[in-house]
């Protein structure tokens, strides 16, 4: 039974506000995950949400936190509480209001800009420490990696750090591989040391960032290091058994009939023999995002090029004389096979609403972020200002036979699902952790220790909201991600997970609070260079990006600060809506000193 009756009206507001934040990491964060893999094609925007809502959901769930810091990596001190519960349960409310509902975090997602969500709600928090104990409450200093200093570190570090590993590996491919004269026999080759690889890292990604309640890292470092190195050997020859198998069937051969099912035939698949006409088939998707016109010299999107033969279709009908035009409302009533005759409130017209009106469109409604052509958004319109940028920086970028780059849309794909599932064991805090030190004053009566248990039910609640953020609001981000920034295809997006993955390992090893979202911009960015040209990085697009994460440390700190010199003239927040009128129904009934 709850302690703290008189303030139920703050648990509340921290659910509410808990889910919000929750819903806008997916929709913000975990999109900044999944954009290479949908950029470069290995994933459709539902596969990548499907896998997103599987891994994220496990990581959350099974190896999630069990146990949350209380104060947000060491931004603050418990001190300055002095035992007050109440005042300690309004200062973790106010940074759940102040990280996802004010303005930032919700108007940043609604306007595709890429923040991150850790930045947000730590700025928050240190927010909350200077209203509550005045400007030197917070640890401004370095403090031991934990301490402010390192968010503005973290800006320049993360991403350069991240940049330098991605180069790495996608100069390895580069070489090893794609520049080859027989690129794909190259890549079936060498593939058993990139599993290898990223079989190791991902384990290391578990084990240092996805997995804290297991306590993997309390275990010897010889013993640690077995498991690493045992994991990607032990994949490395499931690939020989059951991958490579497939992939020549599938790609040498060119078996444009061999079905998903068929992976786990493995050494049988060998002997399989391709129908006579597979030479006349594409046996693997088109994994290019521009059409390359050898006999003119010029490149043209996809998409520009769709929009060329729509606009054909659009001149061939305006050619037409008035009496060739359709009328608009005859097409609308043959194409209308359930028209409404008579008044809408008959019985037989309340069924078509109801069968053929309505149920289509809500089923449109609640599957549309998963639906959203995501590549059509990132090309930009033709023949603006814009889309002829991204046309130039795309063109700076060679693009290899789709044979070769089929091979690592497997292991970039097992990246990005194996970054899901520490995402969600470790990200998920930002939400979950203030919560539960909420729940844990509200439910009895004391301040939060240093440490705040984490009821499995908090996880549940908040990965369910995690999932549907990305589903319903993910691709507002995306669009702005991937192509938008440079050319993607398998084997650079599998080179920029992966040494995003690198930064990360490091940087928790180290105790440096980094931004998953930072390491995997940093990474494209050091990809992108690889091209040998700096032109092939959309820069504009870069220093988007860049004013959205630095405007998220004031924002964030300023509007909890608001809370200290506001108390008196709380009348200035009115003009904020609902925000406005939740953070003064708090102000007006909290708890005082």
């Amino acid at each position: 039974m709850p302690v703290l009756h008189q303030w139920d009206y703050l648990f509340a507001f921290g659910i509410i506000f808990a889910a919000l934040d929750a819903f806008m990491i997916g929709a913000n964060d975990v999109a900044n995950s999944f954009a290479t893999s949908v950029s470069s094609k290995s994933l459709t925007l539902r596969q990548a949400c499907i896998a997103a809502a599987i891994f994220e959901f496990l990581g959350s769930v099974l190896v999630g936190a069990r146990v949350a810091d209380t104060i947000k990596s060491g931004i603050i001190s418990n001190d300055i509480f002095q035992g007050n519960a109440g005042v300690q349960l309004l200062a973790f409310v106010c940074a759940l209001v102040s990280s996802s509902g004010e303005f930032w975090l919700t108007i940043a997602t609604r306007n595709s800009w890429t923040v991150s969500t850790t930045y947000s709600i730590v700025s928050a928090i240190a927010g909350v420490g200077v209203a509550v104990g005045g400007p030197n409450a917070p640890n401004w200093g370095w403090n031991n990696g934990k301490g402010l200093a390192t968010i503005f570190a973290g800006l320049g570090i993360a991403p350069a750090i991240s940049a330098v590993f991605g180069s790495c590996v996608y100069l390895l491919i580069k070489f090893i591989v794609l520049v080859r004269d027989d690129p794909t026999r190259w890549a079936l080759m060498t593939s058993p040391f990139f599993f290898f690889l990223v079989g190791s890292i991902c384990t290391m990604s578990i084990i240092y960032k996805g997995a804290p309640s297991l306590k993997l890292t309390e275990l010897s470092d010889s013993t640690l290091a077995a498991a690493i190195v045992v994991t990607g050997i032990v994949l490395a020859i499931l690939s020989l058994i059951f991958w490579a198998p497939f992939v020549h069937a599938k790609v040498v051969k060119k078996d444009y009939t061999i079905r998903w099912y068929h992976f786990f035939m493995g050494p049988l698949l060998w002997r399989r023999q391709p129908p006579a006409d597979a030479g006349d088939h594409d046996a693997v998707p088109d994994y290019r995002i521009r059409n390359e016109d050898h006999e003119g010299g010029h490149t043209k999107t996809e998409e520009t090029s769709d929009t060329d033969s729509e606009k054909e279709k659009e001149k061939a009908t305006s050619d037409r004389t008035p009496a060739q035009q359709p009328s608009s409302k005859l097409a609308k009533e043959v194409e209308d096979p359930h028209p409404i005759e008579g008044a809408w409130a008959e019985p037989k017209n309340l069924w078509i609403i109801a069968r053929y009106k309505a149920v289509p469109f809500v089923k449109k409604a609640l599957t549309h972020g998963t639906s959203v052509d995501v590549h059509a958004l990132q090309a930009g319109e033709e023949n603006t200002a814009s889309g002829r940028r991204l046309m130039a920086v795309h063109e700076r970028a060679k693009q290899y036979p789709n044979d070769t780059e089929h091979l690592y849309s497997f292991m970039q794909v097992f990246s990005a699902c194996t970054a899901s599932f520490a995402h969600g064991a470790n990200d998920l805090s930002n939400a979950i952790g203030p919560f539960s030190v909420i729940y844990h004053v509200w439910s009895t009566g004391t301040t939060a220790g240093g440490k705040s248990p984490v009821p499995v039910w908090t996880l549940v609640f908040g990965a369910s909201m995690l999932v549907i953020g990305l589903a319903t609001y993910g691709y507002n981000i995306m669009r702005v991600l991937g192509n938008r920034i440079t050319l993607h295809s398998p084997s650079r997006g599998f080179s920029m997970e992966l040494g995003a993955a690198i930064t990360v390992i490091l940087a928790s090893n180290f105790g440096l609070p980094v931004s998953t979202t930072m390491c995997i911009t940093g990474s494209t960015i050091g990809v992108a260079l690889c091209n040998g040209d700096y032109k092939a990085v959309n820069w504009r697009a870069i220093g988007w990006i860049y004013l959205g994460w630095i405007l998220t440390i004031p924002i964030a700190v300023s509007c909890k600060y608001l809370l200290r010199a506001g108390y008196p003239t709380h009348e200035t927040f009115i003009a904020q809506g609902t925000f406005a009128g939740c953070v003064m129904a708090i102000i007006l009934n909290a708890p005082h000193f």
